[in-house]
Parts: C-alpha cells; sequence; structure tokens
C-alpha cells in the first residue's frame, strides 16, 4: 500500500510494480486507474484518510489474494487531486487470468465500498465534505 500527497503519477507506478515482479511466475497482470471527473463545477476533490485501518483493510486483501495465489497492490492520494488526474491506482498479479480478472473488481468495488476515506469537493478553493462521493463504514459512527 503506498501513500502519497497530491495526484499520481501513474506511468511511474505502474512501471515501478511491473519491475518489481518481472522475475515472478505471474501470467496475469491487471491494472485500475480511479481518475478524477469534471463533474459538479468541482475543481479536484481532496482526500482524508484514517492509515491504520486502511493497512488493515489492506492486509486482508494481502491474504485474501495469497490464498489464491496472487498479489494486490494499491496506491492512493492524499489531499487535493486537480481534475482528469488520477487518486486511485491497484493492480493484481496472478499465475492465471481468470483470477486476476475476478480479483480485480473484488478489490475495486471493496475499497470503494469500504475503505476509511474521505472525500471533498474543492469548487472555488472551498473544501466541502463530499456526502454523495462517500459511503458509510460498517461500524463507523457513534451510534455503531
Amino acid at each position: 500500500m503506498e501513500l502519497y500527497e497530491g495526484s499520481l503519477d501513474t506511468k511511474e507506478i505502474f512501471g515501478r510494480w511491473l519491475d518489481e515482479q518481472s522475475n515472478s511466475n505471474y501470467g496475469a497482470y491487471i491494472p485500475f486507474v480511479g481518475t478524477i471527473r469534471a463533474e459538479d463545477n468541482i475543481d479536484a476533490l481532496s482526500f482524508d484518510i484514517y492509515e491504520p485501518v486502511l493497512k488493515a483493510w489492506f492486509d486482508s486483501w494481502q491474504k485474501k489474494a495469497e490464498e489464491r495465489g496472487a498479489i494486490v497492490k494499491m496506491a492512493h492520494a492524499i489531499g487535493d487531486v486537480p481534475v482528469h488526474t488520477s487518486s486511485y491506482v491497484s493492480a493484481v498479479f496472478s499465475p492465471k487470468r481468470r483470477v486476476a480478472l475476478e480479483l480485480i473488481d473484488e478489490f475495486v468495488e471493496d475499497f470503494k465500498a469500504n475503505a476509511p476515506i474521505w472525500k471533498y469537493d474543492i469548487i472555488d478553493g472551498k473544501r466541502i465534505y463530499a456526502i454523495d462521493r462517500s459511503n458509510q463504514m460498517d461500524g463507523a459512527g457513534l451510534l455503531s
């Protein structure tokens, strides 16, 4: 799991991940890139992350992937990320194509639903909590 201030350099990240696995026997490598869309008059999105919970979430995914002979990788932005740039990248390396295809889908969907990341719209220089772009985490909140 990698965290960066601001937009992600997807070419550098993916290239490094490929280099790290160049001597492995993985037959499938499937990357995913999340890019900030220009919508709702936003100039950027901004992200706050609770790192200890994100690390625990990611570690559980490493174990799930390992049980299937694969690995997962992930990078996410902290702070402001302008439209048309990347805030999130992930990838699955697996010996088998089907496993990689299934894992990347499961991983990205679970990330979207359960990762401890809070989003804010940046509009005219103001940071506004993006309730429409956020999901409540299971067990979060005072009355959970």
